[in-house]
């Protein structure tokens, strides 16, 4: 498991998707606030840019679906994890047929893929926290019991452990990981009772560090070759307390990603790539 954790954060490629039209007026959401189409499309090319052209990812870009307006919110349609895919089944039905795209991207990829069938199940990537050495799921309105079960069957050499998510869309939306064995949490008291709860399940230690801002733990983690330590995260006229807090963080490449528009639509940095290191004999 050692040998493992050393690799945690490395990739080769990321599946993104484009922004329908109908994310503006079709998107669901927990706020009402209007959203800027043409911001959230150059917010979103940007985070592309940076995958591809600064951290040298293989990008595979999905077009979007205009009868799929949540569809640039990829995460939620599978979890990948060596090479081995888990195509879920989303908590929300109008969002189901996003899957069928991913499913084709990630054969093509040569992945093995394992479809989430089970009528009784329901699981978003973004409940979902992989830490290299076991997961955590959180049980959401998105995420049941039976798609944690069916994760950690398809996922065998891991731990799977569940938290209830009382607060907030997912497990996500207050935490993420920020390097190996260290939690990005925010200060919310649901947040930290969630961790709480994770580290008293969990057989290994980790380190944690607190943001202001709930919101602002969900950052993107990669260790990447010539470019060590990366963390995409909020900019600081988003959350300017929790970037201060950020900025402390040593030996990293740290990269601001504005992320208002979608936002407003409950998106964060982790739900609009899934992250995929593909070895040479994937």
């Amino acid at each position: 498991m050692a040998g493992l954790l050393t690799k945690f954060g490395h990739y080769t490629h990321a599946v993104v998707r484009g922004i329908p039209a109908s994310l503006a007026t079709e998107a669901l959401r927990s706020s009402q606030a209007d959203v800027d189409l043409d911001r959230a499309h150059r917010e979103h090319a940007e985070y592309v840019a940076v995958l591809r052209t600064r951290l040298g990812l293989e990008v595979v870009e999905l077009p979007a679906d205009e009868s799929l307006p949540d569809c640039v919110f990829v995460e939620d349609a599978a979890v990948v994890c060596g090479d081995t895919a888990l195509v879920t089944r989303p908590g929300a039905e109008s969002r189901r047929a996003e899957t069928e795209a991913m499913k084709d991207a990630l054969r093509k990829l040569g992945l093995n893929v394992v479809e989430m069938t089970d009528e009784n199940a329901t699981l978003d990537g973004g409940d979902v926290l992989f830490t290299g050495q076991e997961f955590f799921v959180g049980l959401s309105k998105r995420t049941n019991q039976r798609g944690a079960e069916i994760l950690a069957d398809a996922f065998k050499d891991y731990a799977v452990s569940t938290v209830s998510v009382t607060e907030g869309l997912h497990l996500k939306s207050f935490c993420s990981m920020g390097g190996p064995g260290l939690i990005l949490i925010g200060s919310s008291e649901h947040a930290q009772k969630a961790l709480k709860i994770m580290q008293q399940m969990s057989d290994h230690r980790y380190e944690k560090l607190t943001v202001p801002d709930d919101l602002a733990a969900n950052c993107v983690y990669m260790n990447l070759p010539d470019k060590g330590h990366v963390l995409l995260h909020s900019t600081a006229d988003m959350f300017p307390e929790s970037f201060k807090v950020l900025e402390k963080l040593q030996d990293y490449t740290l990269i601001p990603l504005s992320n208002s528009e979608k936002m407003k639509v409950d998106g964060a940095l982790t739900c609009c790539s899934v992250l995929i290191n593909k070895t040479a004999n994937i």
